[in-house]
């Protein structure tokens, strides 16, 4: 098995983790559950999304700029909260529009968002570590 075909694979493991647990976070009733729901999940977010581009880019240099391009393209998703059309606010207001672009507009997300982009980074590096004891190049 390549070192390619090893990391893709631990990066779907690691898809099959962090799912279920975003998913969780939108359900979990318990102490603590506001924390859990608006700030956890939006780790979780991060996370996930590195890791789903990381499975189409596995390279050494994506493991660096993914979780940049990740923060940056849902802070953009986070001020667009601001605008309001009709056309997005009834999307919004549906599951998946609740997952995907959020619905209301909160400052305190951009920090969970560089939190889950940090450990996004460290978990990619670990993937590549974990599939690849090769050097660090392409």
């Amino acid at each position: 098995m390549s070192y390619k075909s090893k990391i893709r694979r631990l990066t779907l493991i690691s898809l099959l983790i962090v799912t279920p647990l975003g998913f969780f976070t939108k359900f979990y009733n318990g102490p603590a559950q506001s924390w859990i729901d608006h700030y956890a999940g939006d780790i979780l977010y991060q996370i996930f999304w590195c890791l789903i581009i990381f499975f189409f880019f596995t390279t050494y240099p994506a493991i660096k700029q993914i979780p940049i391009w990740v923060f940056t393209f849902n802070s953009i998703i986070e001020i667009l909260q601001l605008w309001k059309p009709p056309f997005l606010e009834g999307f919004r207001y549906t599951f998946w529009g609740r997952m995907t672009l959020g619905t209301h507009f909160d400052w305190q997300d951009f920090v969970y968002y560089l939190i889950g982009s940090f450990l996004g980074w460290l978990w990619l590096h670990q993937l590549w570590r974990k599939g690849n004891n090769h050097e660090k190049t392409s």
